[in-house]
Order: structure tokens, then C-alpha cells, then sequence
């Protein structure tokens, strides 16, 4: 099984900018644990997480997690001010780690490009002493990754990975991947499943709750467009018998960029573990791609540069 996927935990945090407040509902911190303790054992030990997500609810719920776990990957992410000031990184790093209860994090986010050099350059400390054991720049373009590259470079650092936002339906980024990939930089993907708009359990009829963040970004007209999709997906997914949630996540797999997943019950665990037996041929990516393309969609999150 390719189990170079990272587990995303955005909808597990219950405060401002988390579950309620983006997806809809909330889950219970057993089941959450259960799909967590499912995960590790079927060898999914990347975790992401972010500062922002729930307001630090999300670093605390996993922190308990991960407690007595030595082969987590963990990652996670500081969201800049728009002003910058020194050590308000450093301080949003200690923060992340008392809740996670950590010394160190394998990956550090700096979660959105502003302030970028000023920013990279108040984590070059943290390089140093091995509390950032790698660190990641996201939603950024092309000219941030290469800026980032030289910056660290003169300090004697690389940059690990780039985390964008990619899918069927923001399909912009294979540039960005094949450079990455070429430079020995691991490109995440995020909201590969649209936030469960290409899960295959929502439609025009059945769609997210009202009083979401998901709703707003994807509304019923949306879901119209993609019905030809969707159904190709269920042909590809019904061909290799595994669930049509999935088919998104093979085809990032296949353009060479690590799908970042958000999991929130333990049967999606299972659903996970058996679509990464499955490689898509050439001909399948190639429909989806051409699929996705014809809805004429392109989904960006408000928080995302244009």
C-alpha cells in the first residue's frame, strides 16, 4: 500500500474556524479518536493540523492523540499577521506545541505568504536548534517557492515541501508540482475532496448543511455541474471496487503530489487503506482531468491569493 498520504484534521477542532463553522456539524471526540487509533494501525502516521483550525482546538485534540505515539509525522502551521512583528512566529510555534504537547515538529507551515521573507528568516532559528525539523510554505506561487529556496539556502536550509490547494476541480498547479518534485520538495495537496463536494454522498438534491463555509463555496448550482463527473468517478470507482471518494485522491496521487485527507470516522480509514492498493492508467486520468476541465469550475478558498 502507498501510504505516502498525510491525514488532515480541519473538521476535528469544535471552535471558531473549525467543524461547526466550516463543515457543519461536529464529532465526538471518541469517534475522533477511534479513527485516529484506526489510521496509526493501518500505518497512516502523517498528521497535519494548523494553529487556525478551531482556534488551536484541533492542535489540543490531536495532542492527546499522539500522546505515548513515537512514529507520528506530525506538521503543522502559523498563520502571519498582516503586520509583521518579530517573534510572533516563534510564539505561535511554542503555542502549537504546549497544546500538541511536543518539543519539536517534523514539519512547520508558514500557512499563508505574507511577510514570507520576513517570516522564513525569523524561522531560521528554530531550524537551527531542531525545534522545526523541516519547513513548508503554503498557498504560494511559483516566485514564492523559488524566493523561499534562495533565502534558505543562504542560511544552509532547504525548503521541504509546498502545500497548495489542488483537485479535479483546481487543477492549476502541475507546474508547481513537477518543479517541486524536480527539486526533491514534497508538494501536499489540500481539499482534494473539495471539502466532500467530489465525496460522491452529497448532490443538487442532498447537499451541505445551509449554515456551513462549504455551503457558500459550493452552493446546489455548483453540484449540477459536476453530475457527468461524479459519474465518471463511479464508473472508475465501481471498475476497481472501491468508493467513488476516492477516485479524487488517486488521481492527485497520480499527477505526483501527496493528497492531504480529512477523516473523521473510522470506516473512511478503511475506504483510504483500500484505494491506495489502486494505481488509475494513463486513460483514466486523462478522462477525469477533461471532465473536471468541461464543468468549468475552478474552486478557490477566500483565504487563497488569486
Amino acid at each position: 500500500m502507498n501510504r505516502n498520504v498525510m491525514i488532515g484534521t480541519w473538521a476535528w477542532g469544535a471552535g471558531y474556524n473549525g467543524s461547526g463553522d466550516v463543515f457543519g456539524k461536529r464529532y465526538e471526540e471518541s469517534s475522533l479518536k477511534e479513527t485516529f487509533e484506526e489510521a496509526v494501525r493501518m500505518g497512516l502516521t502523517k498528521w497535519d493540523t494548523a494553529a487556525v483550525y478551531g482556534m488551536g482546538s484541533c492542535e489540543k485534540l490531536l495532542g492527546k492523540f499522539i500522546a505515548g505515539h513515537d512514529d507520528i509525522f506530525l506538521s503543522t502551521k502559523y498563520f502571519p499577521n498582516k503586520r509583521f512583528r518579530k517573534g510572533d512566529l516563534e510564539k505561535s510555534f511554542e503555542e502549537s506545541m504546549t497544546r500538541l504537547g511536543l518539543d519539536s515538529a517534523d514539519l512547520f507551515w508558514i500557512h499563508k505568504p505574507v511577510n514570507l521573507t520576513e517570516n522564513l528568516q525569523d524561522a531560521v532559528p528554530l531550524l537551527r536548534d531542531g525545534r522545526i525539523k523541516s519547513i513548508g510554505i503554503s498557498n504560494v506561487s511559483m516566485q514564492d517557492i523559488k524566493m523561499a529556496e534562495e533565502l534558505l539556502a543562504g542560511e544552509g536550509f532547504t525548503l521541504g515541501a509546498v502545500q497548495n490547494h489542488f483537485s479535479l476541480l483546481r487543477n492549476d498547479q502541475q507546474p508547481i508540482i513537477d518543479y517541486c518534485n524536480s527539486k526533491g520538495i514534497t508538494y501536499y495537496a489540500y481539499m482534494v475532496l473539495e471539502q466532500g463536494a467530489l465525496a460522491g454522498r452529497y448532490n443538487a438534491k442532498d447537499h451541505f448543511p445551509t449554515f456551513s463555509m462549504r455551503n457558500l463555496a459550493f452552493p446546489k448550482r455548483k453540484f449540477k455541474k459536476i453530475e457527468g463527473l461524479l459519474e465518471l468517478m463511479n464508473k472508475i470507482a465501481i471498475k476497481y471496487n472501491i468508493d467513488r471518494s476516492q477516485v479524487p485522491i488517486l488521481w492527485v496521487i497520480a499527477k505526483g503530489a501527496v493528497p492531504i485527507i480529512g477523516i473523521t470516522k473510522p470506516e473512511y480509514v478503511g475506504r483510504l487503506a483500500g484505494a491506495l492498493e489502486v494505481n488509475l492508467d494513463a486513460a483514466e486520468v486523462d478522462s477525469l482531468t477533461a471532465e473536471a476541465k468541461a464543468t468549468g469550475i475552478r474552486q478557490q478558498g477566500s483565504w487563497e491569493p488569486q
